[in-house]
């Protein structure tokens, strides 16, 4: 299994964070690691986030507090 984050707008469009794309080993390495990241993907232009695993969604989640 390989986990990765993709980084949308919120209109839906895709934003490339400038630091390339993270790959995880475990969903819980991916969770940490955005939990350290989101403030620059943010500054990159993401608003939201999606957790893939082996390219299959789990979930979404905003970058913004509600």
């Amino acid at each position: 299994m390989v986990f990765t984050w993709r980084y949308e707008k919120a209109d839906g469009t895709l934003v490339t964070p400038a630091d390339g794309q993270e790959e995880f080993s475990s969903q819980g390495d991916a969770e940490s690691w955005i939990g350290e990241a989101w403030k620059q993907l943010v500054d990159d232009g993401a608003d939201r986030v999606a957790l893939l695993d082996d390219g299959r969604e789990i979930y979404t989640m905003s970058l913004h507090a509600e």
